[in-house]
């Protein structure tokens, strides 16, 4: 089964940091996963630019159908959505030096979706996440609509919510995606 090696990794994370996700077992997990190969494959895109995704959460809007959230737990912002502008109409506003593309198109390619600043915020109770990097989130439309984007980062065991224009990129920040199963 082609998914073999990526399920073996989840596994490895899930039963490393069983502190995530307390009351949640494994075979579980997997039988949710075994019946979605769209998550699947979001999971592998998440897991191949680097976020390590992990269960955080079952997914209380799935209610009794057992869901669960996944999340990038990597201690940094993952390495392969680094040096992106925040979306589209950033990256088209740019006249020379374009980053590569943006995190919402990304996010959107890969089928998973920005955090915002409370599942941030949640993620860190977890764990001690982009204390060298930073992370852009899901910006709130009045703070877009004048230019701007949000991005949060862990300093001096804070968690700190910044605002750049949207059109800035820098090699040290890049984003957090989740995903429901």
């Amino acid at each position: 089964m082609e998914n073999q090696p990526l399920l073996r990794a989840l596994r490895a994370r899930f039963e490393k940091h069983g502190h995530r996700h307390p009351g949640i077992g494994w075979a579980e997990v997997r039988a949710r996963l075994e019946t979605s190969p769209q998550a699947l494959r979001s999971l592998g895109e998440m897991e191949a630019t680097g976020g390590e995704p992990d269960v955080v959460a079952p997914d209380e809007k799935a209610g009794r159908s057992g869901g669960f959230v996944f999340c990038d737990c990597a201690a940094e912002s993952p390495a392969g959505r680094r040096s992106l502008c925040y979306d589209r109409a950033a990256l088209d506003s740019r006249k020379e030096n374009k980053p590569q593309g943006s995190a919402l198109d990304m996010a959107a390619a890969m089928g998973i979706e920005l955090l915002t600043e409370e599942q941030y915020r949640a993620l860190q109770q977890l764990g001690e996440f982009d204390t060298k990097t930073s992370s852009w989130v899901l910006t709130p439309p009045d703070v877009r609509a004048l230019g701007g984007a949000l991005f949060c980062d862990r300093r001096y065991g804070r968690v700190f919510v910044y605002h750049n224009g949207a059109p800035s990129y820098y090699a040290a920040r890049g984003f957090r995606g989740w995903l429901r199963v």
